[in-house]
């Protein structure tokens, strides 16, 4: 990381502004509905970087995380991100001068150090960083480290120029999409990216730069937006999807997330419910459509989206979400809301990351106003990437044929060497296996795991280290965290008495979690006793909570249907 600069000078505001503007929400009050939209002047490029350039994933390594805390607005979920988030990397806290003493008092009364911790005194209008801050690229995939600012979609004019500070005081370029023919309004919430060229958002971003645009930016058709973004983020692939009926602000991060390049959180809601059939909707629509970079159907997990006080948004209860999460290296910050509600939650997470700290962090006084934990938090990409992607290997068929392991290992610098690290027992520790350079031209490095017994489960994850020195391990929580696949005496056609079909709690008031002896790809649907179809899906893994909340008390037929067979099982709601 840079050597960190002196505090940026103050300016200050008067104590009724603050007041005003640290309580503003995510989505636009009804006085900032009536107001002329100016967007910033430009002081950095506003012309595309020469280079081609890669917007990095979530997932990967970064050097510090930006928070903005004005006053007590969100304190405790600010607290919480704050203490966790600096045992990773540091914070920086853009406030007004007159409020840091207040925050280190506060810190300090919960026993939180200031180690790691730096305050950027700037003046803002709100919370919500993730959506006006700013993007991290990188040139030639892993080399120089850009920044990219958009026009924040809010007349916050303050909020919209936060990224150009930030990039004076760390030295970053600042490329800005404020002038014609590159006049882009974008907002943070509704990006997710995979790394690799492939971006999610809803048709937001479609909507704030036609023709009926109010921000006085040029009319985008479809074509010339992922123009913007391809030049710009280098986004090849930008999927858009519908708005939803409920989510006001269309802030994608408030029902899905990536957590790898191939693998889609999502939330779900009870049948029918809410933002539930349009969220269906649009999975369909992507899992029918588009594959991972791998070329391999995405992977999905469901999480829950809790109500609040019984009542979920489409009867006036908070948009509660545990989506709007963040990666800060090895650990997981997720927001959290009641217990009988987050347990599940933060299993899934353990479950889908294993070896990462997930953290809940209360976000209950936050949500009231329509965002959390990701709404309000933005990264600093590393300036010393070292790049890993490898796409997991699936349960596989007992063969006497050694494992090919294969990954993407990239730095500036080159690499030196790589080295696969396997086990069948991680209390026992890793085997070391030498990697080489397969495929120069894209970076392919290859190694192999021996073959194992039938009924074993292998544990691995992959070391590098460039020629400069710079070391990394992916999944970054390792030896703590891996992938890992089971051998089995099948894998086409798995028979149906090979398959199990584990349901916890049967009778439940409407939420049952699956669990399958092996990786399944197969389709799902639940019956009434009048073979009448309530609900049906994708499962593509071993698990996955079937919620079947708000349907009448009775007995259900739950059948899954994969190559090789089908089975089913009898569900009893209770209310």
């Amino acid at each position: 990381m840079r050597n960190i600069l002196p505090l940026l000078l103050a300016v200050f505001f008067s104590t009724s502004q603050s007041a005003l503007a640290q309580t503003l929400p995510i989505g636009l009050t009804q006085e900032e509905r009536l107001m002329e939209y100016v967007p910033p002047m430009a002081t950095g490029f506003t012309s595309p970087p020469v280079s081609e350039v890669r917007t990095p994933a979530e997932w990967e390594e970064i050097d510090g995380l930006c928070v903005r805390w004005n006053g007590s607005f969100a304190a405790t979920t600010l607290r919480g991100i704050v203490k966790h988030a600096k045992e990773e990397v540091p914070v920086y806290v853009v406030t007004n001068q007159s409020y840091v003493d207040n925050i280190q008092a506060d810190l300090a009364n919960y026993n939180i150090s200031l180690d790691n911790i730096q305050f950027v005194v700037e003046p803002s209008n709100s919370i919500w960083f993730r959506d006006y801050g700013q993007w991290n690229v990188y040139t030639n995939d892993v080399d120089s480290l850009l920044w990219v600012d958009w026009i924040y979609n809010r007349p916050r004019p303050l909020d919209d120029v936060l990224p150009e500070a930030l990039a004076t005081m760390l030295d970053i370029p600042l490329y800005q999409t404020l002038e014609v023919p590159y006049d882009l309004v974008n907002t943070g919430g509704n990006f997710m990216v995979d790394g690799f060229g492939t971006a999610f958002a809803s048709e937001l971003i479609l909507e704030e730069n036609d023709a009926t645009n109010s921000f006085g930016i040029s009319n985008h058709s479809e074509a010339a937006v992922d123009g913007i973004m391809a030049d710009f983020m280098g986004i090849e692939r930008y999927i858009k999807m519908p708005t939803l009926p409920y989510d006001g602000i269309h802030h994608i991060d408030m029902h899905m997330k990536l957590l790898d390049e191939e693998t889609l959180l999502i939330g779900e809601y009870p049948t029918g419910v809410a933002d539930g059939p349009q969220i269906e909707s649009n999975l369909n629509y992507v899992l029918n459509n588009f594959n991972s970079v791998f070329g391999t159907q995405y992977k999905i997990i469901r999480v829950p989206m809790p109500p609040e006080g019984g009542q979920y948004p489409n009867t006036n209860g908070d948009y509660r979400t545990y989506t709007n999460s963040v990666f800060v290296n090895n650990t997981v910050l997720v927001p959290i809301y009641e217990t009988q509600w987050d347990t599940a939650a933060l299993r899934i997470y353990r479950e889908a990351l294993p070896g990462y700290k997930v953290i809940g962090i209360d976000c209950n006084e936050i949500i009231t106003a329509s965002g959390a934990i990701h709404c309000i938090t933005k990264a600093v990409s590393s300036d010393n990437p070292l790049l890993i992607s490898h796409q997991p290997l699936d349960d596989t068929q007992y063969v006497t044929t050694d494992y090919e392991v294969n990954a993407l290992v990239q730095h500036a610098d080159g690499i030196s060497n790589a080295t696969l690290y396997w086990t069948t027992d991680t209390a026992v520790g890793y085997t070391s296996s030498v990697m080489a350079l397969s495929n120069p031209q894209e970076n392919t490095w290859t190694g192999s795991i021996p073959y194992q017994a039938a009924g074993e489960k292998v544990f691995y994850y992959i070391h590098a280290q460039a020629n400069s020195g710079k070391q990394q391990v992916r999944p970054m929580p390792a030896p703590t965290g891996y992938w890992k696949f089971k051998v089995v005496e099948e894998l086409t056609g798995i028979a149906e008495s090979d398959l199990t079909v584990s349901v916890y709690p049967n009778p439940s008031e409407g939420r049952f979690m699956m669990t399958f002896g092996a990786n399944l790809k197969a389709k799902y649907t639940v019956l009434n006793t009048a073979g009448n179809l309530v609900k049906a899906g994708i499962v593509n893994s071993d698990s996955f909570i079937l919620d079947l909340q708000g349907i009448s008390t009775g007995l259900y037929l739950f059948r899954i249907e994969w190559e090789g067979g089908q089975k089913s099982i009898r569900l009893q709601v209770n209310k």
